[in-house]
């Protein structure tokens, strides 16, 4: 596969992360087993009631979000490419008691390892921006969704990704539509800012332009694009908190969030 090299540093990485990140407070996990939700008012009001629904989640790194949405009576199967990942993601599913499956592969080779099609294909947060090109990605989402399912994704805006955070303060660094790889290496993850693991990745920008246009010429029908400034995650520098409890840029300048929600054209 072009890019392997790159695809495997980013799953070491991932794999690195695992355990910091089960410990951390990000991702709060021993309220998780308590019973608290992981997801966030986005997704959570974009997917609506999805009871007896079959769910496809991409990219879901060690399943809560999974085991979330299967706590609200989905069927739900995650992916990821990180084997430490799904390896943690099944001991969750065991020890909850839920009938989440997880499947480890290259999120680009979903279709390889699942046949079957779902009502909702999801993904959020820090997804899209590992895949150097995203007509694969939308062109597997078409084929794993059934005649008038819907995909949905919630993800940090590509205006966000044009800075280099490994600086302070940040610097407007990378092209809206960059085609070129960005690798980055540092100390740290996003939800353990002082570990001192080397997170060591390969990135791509995605222009909203080429997110719309690939799921459109999957055979996919944009319902809605939507663009928020409130984050629900302190993920970025200078952020500040709302009354809401979400967290934006104090001068509001671009958003930080965007939302797309995409329906798949019935054969009829």
């Amino acid at each position: 596969m072009e890019h392997f090299e790159k695809f495997e540093t980013n799953r070491k990485t991932w794999n690195s992360k695992v355990a910091i990140h089960a410990e951390s407070d990000f991702y709060d996990l021993d309220n998780f087993k308590n019973g608290k939700s992981s997801l966030n008012k986005y997704e959570v009001d974009a997917l609506g009631n999805i009871a007896g629904k079959n769910i496809l989640h991409l990219q879901c790194h060690f399943g809560q979000d999974t085991l979330s949405l299967q706590r609200l009576g989905a069927k739900c199967t995650g992916v990821d490419i990180s084997d430490e990942g799904i390896k943690l993601a099944k001991q969750l599913n065991s020890e909850l008691k839920l009938d989440a499956n997880f499947v480890c592969c290259n999120v680009l080779n979903t279709s390889e390892n699942i046949s079957e099609k779902f009502d909702i294909v999801f993904t959020s947060y820090g997804t899209i921006g590992w895949l150097p090109d995203l007509k694969p990605w939308a062109k597997m989402i078409s084929e794993r969704l059934k005649p008038g399912g819907f995909f949905y994704i919630v993800e940090f805006h590509p205006i966000a990704w044009m800075f280099d955070y490994t600086v302070s303060p940040p610097v407007m660094k990378y092209g809206y539509q960059q085609k070129k790889f960005i690798y980055e290496e540092y100390e740290g993850t996003y939800a353990e800012k002082n570990s001192k693991m080397i997170s060591k990745e390969y990135g791509w920008n995605h222009s909203l332009g080429e997110v719309i246009t690939s799921l459109s010429e999957a055979g996919l029908h944009i319902e809605f694009l939507n663009e928020h400034d409130a984050s629900p995650y302190d993920v970025f520098p200078g952020l500040i908190k709302n009354r809401g409890g979400m967290y934006e840029l104090q001068n509001k300048l671009y958003p930080l969030i965007f939302e797309v929600k995409a329906i798949k054209k019935s054969t009829n």
